[in-house]
């Protein structure tokens, strides 16, 4: 055989098994966002313990978060999925779905696709993906881009109608009210002045956390929603804070001693909140909480005082000793971190420094969430073990941010 001959067959040859390997590939990638997407519908936080799927998806493929975000919107995009209530929601491009599970369609591809049926109307959706369907059969993601583009351009030739929107009111007005549900809704208005200061705090506060097991996957509605509640307790740390009937402005959190204890049951969270137990236990660790422990027939057994559970020279030692929140791979400084016990106070867990580890609140909600466990090291330092999803060995780690005392050894 020619050596011409020898070696179009060979990249002939190669160039098959790269296709099967795409194939599988792009197969194996669909079958993830269904995975995904099954996670999300039976709770990913009853599951796993975190609060979003690309939160969770970071994590256990340790991907940056734009790319964790990707996947998980592209999932969405594909198969259907259903919401809190129950109610199905259909997949936007159900055909492409089915296409990618058979490993014929590349990732721009399917974005494309995507992009193209999100700005088509509904009742052409169908059409519309048939025919790019269709066309990328035999083109590249680029010009299956332009007929997307010929499509909308033919369904809708105005474009979208301009936006008249009114510029706001410069005022101060703030309102917060508690729902039903629990849940609280702040809204407000503010002049140019206020709305700088309070976006410059809250940027501060928000910006993103990079940890050992990756990069920050928080949303920015998330990110500025922790940033706000830091600044609640920087306020509520502050010595200069006004007095309310004589005493420190604080919370309250009522609950029986058997809830506390086994973290089923519910707690009264200050005059009207309701939270559950293992709410409760999280709340208990926080010395700017006061808790109240109550018996069998309600009558306190335990009222906690303001700074009682970790006194100021003890906080001293923490910040001291952790430097800032323990976590592995977690920036936080000392001024936005709790003191968590870690066996808990209501198990008879010792208020000292061996049995408590800074950390923020973030990462504080975390552990008592979603299998991640801490102790103290024979060296005295904190080190955190892993939830078996994220390390079958559950091999120990530290955190190497915070920079150590310059004396200590």
């Amino acid at each position: 055989m020619a050596p011409n001959v020898m070696q179009e067959a060979e990249a002939v040859a190669l160039a098959d098994r790269v296709g099967e390997l795409l194939t599988a590939i792009r197969s194996a990638e669909a079958e993830l966002g269904a995975v995904l997407v099954e996670i999300e519908q039976r709770g990913v936080m009853e599951l796993f313990g975190y609060r979003s799927l690309a939160r969770l998806l970071e994590h256990l493929a340790d991907v940056p978060k734009a790319a964790a975000e990707r996947v998980v919107q592209r999932a969405r995009a594909l198969n259907p999925g259903r919401a809190l209530d129950g109610t199905p929601i259909p997949a936007l491009a159900p055909a492409t779905g089915v296409a990618a599970r058979s490993g014929r369609l590349s990732t721009p591809m399917i974005d494309v696709i995507v992009g193209a049926l999100t700005d088509i109307p509904p009742e052409h959706r169908d059409t519309a993906e048939n025919h790019l369907l269709s066309f990328a059969a035999e083109a590249g993601h680029k010009q299956v881009a332009a007929l997307g583009a010929r499509i909308l351009a033919h369904l809708d030739p105005d474009g979208p109608e301009p936006e008249d929107t009114e510029p706001a009111t410069p005022t101060r007005e703030l309102s917060l009210r508690r729902k039903r549900s629990g849940i609280w809704e702040l809204h407000g208005r503010f002049d140019d002045e206020t709305g700088t200061r309070a976006s410059a705090l809250l940027d501060a506060l928000a910006q993103r956390r990079t940890t050992d097991e990756g990069p920050d996957l928080r949303s920015p509605q998330e990110r500025y929603g922790d940033a706000f509640s830091d600044t609640l307790d920087l306020a509520l740390n502050s010595p200069e804070l006004p007095m309310q009937a004589g005493e420190r402005a604080h919370v309250l959190v009522a609950v029986s001693l058997a809830d506390l204890k086994s973290g089923v049951g519910a707690a009264t969270l200050g005059d009207t909140g309701r939270i559950s137990a293992a709410e409760a236990r999280i709340h208990a660790c926080d010395s700017m909480v006061i808790p109240a422990v109550l018996g069998e027939k309600s009558e306190p057994l335990n009222l906690g005082r303001l700074r009682r559970l970790i006194s100021a020279g003890l906080r001293r030692a923490l910040y001291l000793r952790d430097r800032g929140c323990a976590f592995p791979g977690c920036h936080r400084p000392p001024r936005h971190c709790q003191g968590h016990h870690i066996r808990h106070w209501a198990e008879g867990g010792p208020t000292d420094l061996g049995n408590l580890v800074l950390m923020c609140a973030h990462h504080h909600r975390l552990l008592h969430r979603s299998g991640w466990e801490v102790r103290i090291a024979p060296d005295g330092l904190p080190e955190f073990l892993p939830p078996v999803f994220l390390d079958k060995h559950r091999k120990p780690r530290r955190n190497n941010l915070h920079q150590p005392l310059p004396f200590a050894a």
